[in-house]
């Protein structure tokens, strides 16, 4: 199974209704397959912060949910993270390409790339780093840990998980 379809299939496992995503090529395959699947209904966002919105919306209405982004957006969601997210214990997955490391063709990517873990460190935000494909087969407990404590959790993937830039 493809590391998109394994991503998908745990979300559909672990009952994920809703992801909303914002494009990035790195998780192109991921959100082609949850445009694909029956059990996930889809919403793109124009910003993070927006997806994050509709997150929580879903929660409010009894829906599980989850968000696909990259790093270099961290920022603009600090404060939707803390006082939405955070302040009324709302569990919701991020899968973010972590842009910037080693390898970055990107000169723009590095610089957020050197604040991104000390931001969701400050704010006590679990964070988990998918570095080799292997990596995947943890999602499955990271996604329950999450629901289980109504917390936001971080899961970065960097290039090399898949498989370059």
């Amino acid at each position: 199974m493809s590391i998109d379809k394994k991503i998908v299939a745990d979300f559909v496992k672990n009952k994920i209704e809703l992801v909303t995503t914002v494009p990035c090529k790195q998780l192109a395959g991921v959100i082609e397959e949850i445009d694909a699947c029956d059990d996930i209904y889809h919403i793109p966002s124009n910003k993070e912060d927006e997806g994050m919105g509709i997150c929580a919306g879903s929660f409010m209405g009894g829906k599980r949910s989850a968000i696909i982004m990259q790093n270099t957006a961290i920022g603009v969601t600090i404060n939707t993270l803390a006082t939405l997210t955070q302040y009324y214990r709302m569990p919701l997955p991020m899968l973010i390409s972590y842009r910037g490391e080693l390898g970055e063709p990107v000169a723009c990517q590095v610089e957020m790339a050197v604040h991104t873990k000390a931001l969701l460190k400050q704010m006590n935000i679990p964070t988990y780093h998918f570095h080799r494909e292997r990596d995947v087969e943890e999602l499955d407990k990271i996604l329950k840990y999450t629901f289980m404590s109504n917390k936001p959790v971080a899961i970065l993937t960097d290039a090399s998980f898949w498989g370059g830039y």
